[in-house]
Parts: structure tokens; sequence; C-alpha cells
């Protein structure tokens, strides 16, 4: 196995490590400053991202998360995705930003022309964004068999009625369509019952009931609650056929955990950063923390549990690009639960490096560790992971 990126993935980890010293870090602090002026429950984009996204444009830095479009493989980019998880600004900026991502495939892979050019196109040139409704609040929707979200053919139409949560993107303004996945066969064979339809969010019957904060943090983008109550859309908005839906929603989940997992450890490379600095910095019974064996433990325990995941979410990426999709099945479940766990032990630890400060909003950390604990429950909690992983190892010996 080779992880060493192409030639052409070295050119754009260059140009990206200079957009991020000069560019992204800097607007960090006018981001949220001008977050908090515009209200925690303003979902507008702050200015200052549109400045970045001109920039990452301007460099070449958009939409390289698509092969057909940045030519790099899954494992090149994912040496990419690990520096903008550093920041949290950085995979809007490039417009290689969740759910967009994950729709983008979708789209490019099994959208028809028409949906190609409606939907697509625009959310390409980041002119619009999207989000993904699947997660239902009335049932455990880590079984997507459990959907209860239903999308009935009438005439030339589909009319859909459910209710979806932790929909995210949808408190954007900016947000014009949803792909609602819910049950167009509810009695038929147990992964041929669900489909997916596309569904703008201006249509009637679609309503925001609101949107959710992670462990008190209220993202620019939302986490939201909606209802659909007899939503009519046409037929042709139906992605690929009637019974597709569990298939296409698969192919969507791959690459995008790798992308999830390794900009989730460029968060705990920023951490670790943070941690050396403080340790540094502090001193604590007359000599620098950095002096002190137990603090010295931390920041090895943490060297060890970023490389370590770091190596799981390579394999992974390079049996993508080598095998496929569904031959790196258990990989992918693996390092689902493996990188929000090492991630949160290295967060955990720079707080304690940092006592008070790391629990306030004065350091990123808090955040940080909020989005990383998330992170074990969407896109399919540890116990989903953990019991696929188990499955594919007892049928090597039967």
């Amino acid at each position: 196995m080779d992880f060493e990126p192409s030639p052409k993935a070295r050119e754009y980890l260059a140009n990206l490590n200079d957009f991020m010293t000069n560019h992204v870090y800097p607007a960090e602090p006018v981001y949220h400053r001008q977050r908090e002026e515009a209200g925690r429950d303003d979902h507008r984009l702050p200015p200052v991202m549109e400045e970045l996204k001109a920039e990452a444009r301007r460099r070449g830095l958009w939409n390289l998360f698509l092969p057909h479009i940045g030519g790099l493989s899954v494992t090149d980019y994912a040496s990419l995705a690990e520096v903008t998880g550093n920041s949290g600004l950085a995979p809007q900026a490039m417009n290689c930003s969740a759910p967009d991502t994950g729709n983008m495939e979708l789209l490019h892979m099994f959208g028809s022309d028409e949906q190609r050019q409606q939907w697509l196109d625009p959310l390409l040139e980041g002119e619009i964004r999207s989000a993904f409704a699947m997660t239902e609040p009335d049932v455990a929707s880590s079984d997507a068999t459990n959907i209860q979200t239903s999308i009935v053919r009438e005439g030339d139409e589909y009319v859909i009625n459910g209710r979806k949560w932790w929909i995210s993107g949808v408190a954007d303004p900016r947000c014009k369509f949803l792909i609602v996945m819910g049950k167009t066969a509810p009695d038929g064979p147990t992964h041929r019952q669900q489909s997916m339809i596309l569904v703008p969010v201006d249509t009637p019957g679609v309503e925001i009931l609101r949107s959710l904060p992670v462990f008190g943090y209220q993202d620019q983008e939302g986490h939201c609650e909606l209802r659909l109550t007899d939503v009519r859309v046409p037929a042709s908005n139906l992605i690929g056929n009637e019974g597709d839906g569990f298939a296409i929603a698969q192919a969507r989940l791959g690459p995008g955990r790798i992308h999830h997992c390794m900009r989730a450890l460029g968060t705990a490379e920023r951490a670790l950063r943070m941690m050396i600095e403080r340790a540094n910095e502090r001193v604590a019974f007359g000599e620098p923390l950095a002096e002190q064996g137990v603090v010295q433990q931390q920041i090895a325990e943490s060297r060890l549990a970023i490389e370590q995941a770091r190596l799981l979410v390579l394999k992974t990426a390079w049996m993508i690009d080598n095998h496929g999709v569904k031959e790196a099945r258990t990989e992918i479940s693996a390092i689902k639960v493996a990188v929000p766990r090492a991630v949160a032990s290295v967060v955990d630890r720079a707080i304690q490096v940092h006592g008070g400060a790391g629990v306030s909003d004065d350091f990123p950390l808090a955040r940080m560790y909020a989005n990383t604990r998330a992170m074990r429950i969407f896109d399919g909690p540890d116990e989903v992971h953990i019991r696929s992983i188990a499955r594919q190892e007892l049928k090597k010996l039967r």
C-alpha cells in the first residue's frame, strides 16, 4: 500500500497550507465576531466566508473532493481533508463541506441529466446549498429500514409525509433543496422499500420546526427538525428508481466517511499543537507544564492516537481507490468508530492542559469536543458499525 500523495496532490497541499495560514486562520475571529453580532439564531452566512470562497476559487481550491474535477484519488484527497479539518471554515470556503459533498456525489452518480442541470450545477458553483433528510425523531434511524416517511405515487407526482430531524444545512437561507429518504414500498423486500427524492425547500407542506443546537452550540447552517405534510413534487424528482434508496445511501456514505474522519484528524492535530503551546507557556509548581511528567504523557499519548488513526483511514482510502467501497466496508465502519474516539481523547487532553480556559469559548477546544462527540452518533452510531465489523469477522471462520 502506497499512501504517498501524488505530485498533483502535493501541489494542492502547498497551495492549501498557504491558504490556511494567510486567509483561513486570520478569518476565524472575524467569522465568530460576525456571527455574534448577527445573533445565534441568524443562519445567514457571515460576509467573511464569501471572501474566503472567492480566494479559494481564485487558487483552484474548489470541489476537490470530486475525482473528475480535481483529478485526485480518495487517498490524495484524504491528505487535503486533514488540513481543512484544522479549521471549521475551510471546508465550506472550498465548497467541500457536508452535506453538500455527499449530495453532489449522489447526483453525479445517480441523478438524471435534468436533475444535474437544475440542482448539481448550482451546487458545484457554490450558488446554493442543500440538505439530506434521512434521520427521524420517532424511530431508531440507525436502522434505515425503520424510516416511516412515506413517498406515495399519485399520477405524475409523489406525495410525501413524515418528520425528520438533525437535517443539517436547512436553516441557511441558501439551502434550496432536500434529498429526502422515505418509503415507496413499505411492504416490499427489506432493502427495496426506500427511495430518495428531490424536494425544493419552498415546496408547500415543508415546515422547518426548529434548529437544534449541538451541546449548546448553534451552528450557522443549522441542524433542523422538519415536518413534511402532503408535500407534492413531480415524479421526475425521484432519484434513480423506486427501491434504490438504500443502495444509494450506502454509496453516498463511503467516501464521505473518509472526508469526515480525515477532517477530524486535522482537528486533533490542531488540538495537539494548542496543548503543546499551552504546556510551554504555563508555569506550575516552579516549572513549565511541559516539564511535568503527566503532561508529557498526555502529549505522547495524543501523538500515538493520531498516527494510529491516520494510518487506518489512509488504508481505507487506498482500499476504496483500488478495490471499491464494497470491499472496504469493514474498514469504513472501523474508521467511523476509531477516529472519533482517538480525536475526542486528544481534544480532552488539550482541554485538561488548558484548565478552565479549555472549557470556555476563549479557545476552540470546547466546540471541537462537542463536534467530535457528536461524530460518534451521526453517519451511524458506534454500535451499528461495531455490529457490522463483528459480522464480517464472524463470517471469516464459518
